[in-house]
């Protein structure tokens, strides 16, 4: 872990780097050190089935010195957990108001100097039939790229696999990301989404 603070994002102390490290420890956890090399970047976290995904993941990120931000839904920012929940990150997202929330994030990454946002695509801890693809929308207005995190409950093992930006071939960069996530298992299996958009769907009728 000697490359923890090696990448040109928003970082974190050493404080949080030991609690991360501890917390996967405890675990019997593994982490795949890949660094990012940019900056700015969508983090996608996948696959979500459980509350325990954020935990893990907030650990992988200290542990590899990355400090993350994640977009959540208003109501787990309500008290009494309000005030942690922003203090780790969280950017509370009412779902619920119409208008380009695309947009609006594509914009907040533009105006920072550095930023690692974490969406969970599936949107939802149940199982769907397509991913949300505001990731990848929101990648492409911000022009930076998308990291692919994940969190293999059957190994303990996560981190970052690999980073692409969205080439605009929607069809093309998603068989490349269900390739990868494939043989990758959630805490419950049988509520993981399928990697796909509809957008895909779309594009061949």
């Amino acid at each position: 872990m000697s490359r923890a603070v090696d990448h040109p994002g928003p970082r974190v102390g050493p404080v949080r780097r030991t609690i991360g490290r501890a917390w996967l420890k405890a675990f019997g956890w593994t982490i795949a050190d890949e660094i990012p090399v940019a900056k700015k970047a969508v983090f996608v976290a996948a696959p979500h089935t459980s509350n325990w995904d954020l935990p893990f993941t907030l650990a992988i990120a200290w542990s590899l010195g990355m400090d993350i931000s994640w977009a959540g839904k208003t109501s787990i920012f309500k008290p009494p957990f309000g005030r942690l929940m922003k203090a780790l990150g969280g950017v509370p997202i009412d779902r619920s108001k119409r208008g380009n929330q695309v947009d609006s994030i594509a914009d907040a990454i533009k105006n920072a100097d550095r930023l690692y946002l974490v969406i969970a695509p599936s949107g939802t801890r149940s199982k769907r039939d397509h991913w949300k693809s505001g990731f990848y929308r929101i990648a492409q207005a911000a022009d930076v790229p998308m990291m692919m995190g994940f969190l293999d409950y059957s190994k303990k093992r996560g981190g970052l696999a690999f980073t692409m930006h969205p080439s605009g071939d929607i069809a093309k960069d998603m068989q490349t990301i269900r390739s990868f996530y494939e043989n990758v298992r959630g805490k419950f299996p049988e509520r993981e989404s399928t990697p796909r958009l509809r957008e895909e769907e779309e594009s061949k009728s």
